[in-house]
């Protein structure tokens, strides 16, 4: 039981003993009292519910208005070229003694997509070509 639990059985505690005191005349004025005050609390715990809902969809949004920087780092972008260079090796020799020139080519094809696609993923933007932005029109009018 938090703190405003113990407040509001003190005040409901508080209410029936002074509906005990001055009888029954008072009895809807002391409920109607205490019924406010609980409406009170209601309200405020809504209110506070509201604003961090506000805040978290504010938070969601200007996060979704930038675009998330890559998590990988320069040496994952390494390791991943390193293995893939060695892993060329033994791809290269299955591919061409099985299907000598068709096999090598095959397997040379697979080893680009691969590292086409992990570029692309790190850099989203890589090949979809260089466009100029108005600062560099600006700069070249006279």
């Amino acid at each position: 039981m938090d703190t405003r639990d113990t407040e509001l059985k003190k005040e409901l505690d508080a209410t029936l003993h002074a509906r005990r005191e001055l009888g029954e005349e008072y009895e809807s004025a002391l409920v109607d009292s205490f019924l406010e005050k609980v409406d009170q609390r209601i309200d405020g715990a809504v209110e506070r519910r509201v604003r961090r809902q506000m805040a978290e969809q504010q938070m969601v949004v200007a996060r979704g208005a930038r675009a998330p920087k890559p998590t990988d780092s320069w040496g994952e972008r390494f390791g991943f070229g390193i293995v893939s260079l060695v892993l060329a090796i033994p791809l290269s020799a299955i591919g061409g003694g099985i299907a000598h020139l068709p096999g090598l080519l095959v397997a040379w094809a697979g080893i680009v997509g691969v590292n086409a696609f992990q570029a692309v993923r790190v850099n989203p933007g890589l090949f979809s070509g260089r466009h100029r932005t108005n600062k560099d029109e600006d700069r070249w009018e006279d």
